[in-house]
């Protein structure tokens, strides 16, 4: 049995590490669609998750520095991706918004993806697919920290 598990684990690696490696390629075929810079749509990415963000927050979230970020949102801005407007509770703080009107556009790129993994899931149990979102959840909380390690060092 431990070897077995061993192989097990292994074979769980590597397909996280190709899980990684065709989704970073897909997201640069989106970009490429969308002429965006992959950083944008990572940005881009990141404001549709996490709602209104102010520039420094969204660098913080996407690891970078604020002036990247601010060319970044020059970049989003102009092509109509987001929009900087004054945080409601703050009128002197800055926020970014997604543009709502582009993201049919946005979410049209992965809705093959989507398709696809809507089928894979249909073949799994409930009580099946809880355990593989708390595995990914756990995977992606992992990724995480070891980013945040490495940020650090």
């Amino acid at each position: 049995m431990p070897r077995r598990n061993r192989r097990l684990r292994a074979e769980i690696r590597e397909s996280v590490r190709e899980l990684s490696i065709q989704l970073s390629l897909l997201n640069h075929q989106v970009s490429a669609r969308l002429a965006l810079n992959d950083v944008d749509l990572y940005c881009l990415d990141l404001l549709t998750r996490h709602g209104r963000l102010s520039p420094s927050a969204l660098a913080r979230h996407a690891g970078l520095h604020p002036a990247t970020v601010t060319g970044v949102l020059d970049r989003l801005e102009a092509g109509g991706w987001v929009t900087r407007g004054r945080n409601p509770s703050d009128r002197r703080a800055v926020v970014v918004s997604v543009a709502k009107e582009r993201n049919a556009e946005l979410f049209q790129q992965y809705s093959g993806m989507s398709a696809s993994m809507d089928e894979i899931c249909a073949g799994y149990a409930p009580a099946e697919l809880e355990l593989l979102a708390e595995f990914l959840r756990r995977v992606a909380d992992a990724g995480r920290g070891a980013t945040d390690d490495l940020a650090r060092d």
